[in-house]
């Protein structure tokens, strides 16, 4: 079980970097969503996937039993799910904004800091 969401995990990342690498601003979104979840299923599988034996010390002992999961890893998931929503929120305001002042999702049809046609930048010093 393990080894299948490591490789799921994998793939995430994989297909994260290439939506990344776009040139549209929905999909670097995408990229940048789906990372956040690679990144948390793979502190999930670092903290064990068990279904035997739940993370709780039972009775007088004070650590929970052999071969639980440890739950700080699934605490720490839980924290970063609602910072990444929180920062998919963010960026998704932010890329609607951009699309509506200058009407383009490409990244290169937005370079208003480089107009076409204007004067191009030292070559050398």
């Amino acid at each position: 079980m393990d080894f299948a969401v490591a490789t799921l995990a994998g793939l995430f990342f994989a297909v994260s970097i290439y939506l990344l690498l776009s040139r549209s601003l929905i999909r670097m979104l995408l990229g940048m969503t789906l990372l956040g979840n690679a990144v948390n299923l793979l502190i999930l599988v670092s903290g064990r996937l068990s279904r035997v034996v739940p993370p709780i010390a039972i009775g007088d002992i004070d650590v929970p039993l052999d071969g639980s999961a440890n739950p700080l890893p699934q605490a720490l998931i839980l924290t970063a799910i609602v910072i990444g929503f929180a920062m998919f929120a963010f960026l998704l305001v932010l890329a609607y904004r951009a699309y509506q002042s200058l009407e383009a999702d490409n990244t290169d049809n937005m370079r208003v800091a480089e107009p076409r046609g204007g004067p191009k930048p030292p070559m050398s010093y």
